[in-house]
């Protein structure tokens, strides 16, 4: 896929007819994809945008307007921007003699009345640095798909789809280390690995792999950033969920103890009491 290489649509045209207060959708989705550029390509729009843009880079870099001047974005940024702020985008990938290849990166222009409100409720940067672990590009990749159809898409589905990925953004944002390099971020992938992997048994070697690095890297990183080690994060959502299916199901312990991915009901069992004092069907029990 390309990024949108003609003008934007004109005010007036279908994709962004005018509506009254009362008739506005909550969304509109003006363009919605993922682009990938081998060519150089470049896009200006000084005069002002007309929708928000969101937009994602994924792979190599581009150089992007930013406060009045030309900045390099790399992989793991966000920009945001909204109605009237200029915007520019300058790809050449010769410029970089190879050495980063293709640059990609997942967009979306986009209006509408929830847009508006959310924007309104704090302090969007311009630019962020995020740690995604899949969910949001595969949101935003589903967002893309429904836009995509012939029929234009379901109204409540692309508007379910796009509050979702603002606010999976906006939770990455504030997760984002305020300080740090990579290697902030790269634990906080190791996080998000295991918050997806913790009910089932995995290996360093897998944690590492979803962050691109060693396992001796792995373990170096997640406990110079958290103070703790991979498994023992673990251990504390496995832990987590187990307090949530006691109170909340009508489970066994056994159970519990093999949906929250402990494996088996005496090891459960040893690291609920060394964490709470007592063992789990008393604690049930008191609750």
């Amino acid at each position: 896929m390309s990024w949108y290489n003609g003008p934007l649509p004109a005010p007036g045209s279908p994709a962004v007819k005018p509506l009254t207060p009362a008739d506005a959708p909550e969304v509109s989705i003006i363009l919605c994809d993922h682009s990938r550029h081998e060519q150089p390509f470049q896009q200006s729009m000084r005069g002002g945008l007309e929708c928000y843009l969101f937009r994602l880079q994924t792979e190599g870099q581009a150089s992007v307007l930013l406060d009045g001047r030309m900045e390099s974005v790399l992989p793991g940024e966000l920009l945001l921007f909204r109605p009237g702020e200029a915007y520019e985008i300058d790809i050449m990938p010769s410029a970089y003699d190879g050495r980063h290849g293709a640059s990609a990166d997942y967009y979306f222009m986009a209006t509408g009345a929830w847009l508006d409100r959310w924007w309104k409720q704090e302090g969007r940067p311009r630019r962020a640095r995020i740690a995604d672990d899949g969910k949001i590009q595969a949101i935003w990749h589903q967002l893309a798909l429904e836009s995509r159809r012939l029929d234009g898409g379901s109204p409540e589905i692309l508007s379910a789809l796009l509050q979702a990925l603002c606010l999976l953004l906006e939770r990455a944002i504030h997760e984002a280390p305020a300080k740090g390099g990579p290697g902030a971020l790269l634990a906080m992938k190791l996080k998000h690995f295991v918050e997806a992997h913790a009910t089932r048994a995995f290996t360093l070697d897998e944690a590492a792999a979803s962050a691109g690095i060693s396992k001796t890297r792995a373990v170096h990183l997640f406990k110079q950033e958290t103070g703790g080690s991979i498994m023992q994060y673990a251990q504390q959502v496995r832990l987590a969920l187990a307090l949530r299916l006691m109170a909340g199901s009508q489970l066994t312990l056994e159970q519990i103890a093999d949906e929250s991915g402990f494996g088996s009901y005496t090891y459960f069992h040893r690291v609920f009491r060394e964490r709470y004092g007592v063992p789990p069907g008393a604690y049930r029990r008191r609750e």
